[in-house]
């Protein structure tokens, strides 16, 4: 069976780690038998300067076309003044929205490697293994009416639309349970129904999905309080399920709880098991074409569509291995060096990974 991926550098250090993300997934697919055909796009500030939209129809086209996408990163400086319909991040909002893809997975896992590379104490993060699921195309962010006007007394202001509706609600609950399940068992739905009354029903709809769940813990907390505990003990979560906004602010605190936003990957699905997976960073345009990108995260993207999309399990857990014997090597990119390792480049760690993958094929034999 072949499988379509479709190549999305974007931005800045986007079109760095692509690269290295091709070329582990070629080692993969070579090893585990997979017909892996791939072919690439514009998306974000790329697509602006070259098409005049951050999200051509050429694209969206290929995207709907494939089984999986992998993404770089969209953004940066160069593109702030531009109209906002015009931005980078709305190319990533519409191709999520336009693929239907409700559900974010970030998982947030501290490498034993990495634990001095935390912020917080090594007592609290050691063994820290948290998914954040996030709902990714409703909420606050594409809620209607938003804009910003004029009032009669000539003063401006802004106004957005926190909507959420039972079905969409319910629909990333179930995969927050499903997740739980494979996991440790415990869901943590996170709201603010002490205010907000769309989230009273969230609160409502994810209890009620509970009952069909009997194997899995349901814990409600506040957004306030759970930002405080992912710093005060982040290892009492499991799984954490949210709306858009409150995930996307959740979900990068949790990252640098590792260490290193530089070392996560995610993945956004719909309901056909189809999705786009992207490392949790940005384009960090202050890195760019300098050969200091950390590509880990990329690359622990192509585990997850290995595993999610592509139906690879055992090609993702090696990719996972792989990593894991890089970091064992001592090799760190900037972003997460310390004393007594040897640094390295994008590509080198790249090159790192795919030689991990053939000594553990030559293990085997």
């Amino acid at each position: 069976m072949s499988h379509n991926v479709l190549l999305l550098p974007g931005d800045y250090i986007g079109q760095e780690i692509i690269p290295e993300a091709e070329k582990v997934l070629a080692v993969v697919a070579t090893r585990f038998g997979l017909d892996i055909r791939t072919e690439r796009g514009l998306i974000g500030g790329a697509a602006v300067d070259a098409e005049g939209f951050p999200l051509p129809a050429s694209t969206l086209e290929k995207a709907r076309a494939a089984d999986a996408v992998l993404l770089g990163a969209v953004g940066g400086p160069a593109y702030d003044n531009l109209d906002r319909d015009l931005r980078p991040e709305k190319g990533l909002l519409r191709i999520r929205s336009e693929l239907g893809l409700f559900g974010n997975l970030r998982p947030a896992i501290m490498y034993p490697q990495l634990v001095d590379a935390s912020s917080l104490k090594p007592e609290l993060v050691s063994g820290l293994d948290i998914l954040i699921v996030r709902e990714l195309t409703g909420g606050i962010y594409f809620g209607q009416p938003r804009g910003i006007r004029e009032r009669e007394d000539g003063e401006r202001e802004g106004f957005n639309t926190y909507i959420y509706s039972e079905s969409e609600i319910r629909r990333i609950a179930r995969l927050a349970f499903e997740m739980a399940r494979k996991r440790n068992g415990r869901v943590c739905s996170v709201d603010k129904a002490n205010v907000l009354e769309a989230t009273v029903l969230w609160r409502e709809v994810v209890t009620e999905l509970a009952q069909d769940y009997p194997d899995v813990e349901l814990e409600h907390m506040y957004v306030d309080n759970a930002a405080m505990q992912l710093v005060r003990a982040p290892k009492q979560f499991d799984v954490m399920v949210t709306g858009n906004m409150f995930g996307d602010i959740l979900s990068d605190a949790a990252a640098m709880l590792t260490g290193s936003i530089g070392m996560l990957p995610s993945a956004s699905l719909n309901e056909k098991g189809e999705g786009i997976y992207e490392p949790c960073h940005g384009s960090a345009p202050d890195i760019a074409g300098q050969d200091k990108a950390n590509p880990l995260a990329m690359i622990l993207s192509v585990a997850m569509m290995l595993r999610y999309s592509l139906d690879c399990a055992a090609g993702a857990d090696a990719i996972e291995a792989a990593v894991g014997t890089v970091l064992d090597q001592g090799l760190r990119t900037p972003d997460i060096a310390s004393d007594g390792c040897q640094p390295v480049g994008t590509v080198a760690m790249g090159d790192a990974v795919v030689a991990a993958l053939n000594a553990q094929v030559n293990d085997n034999e």
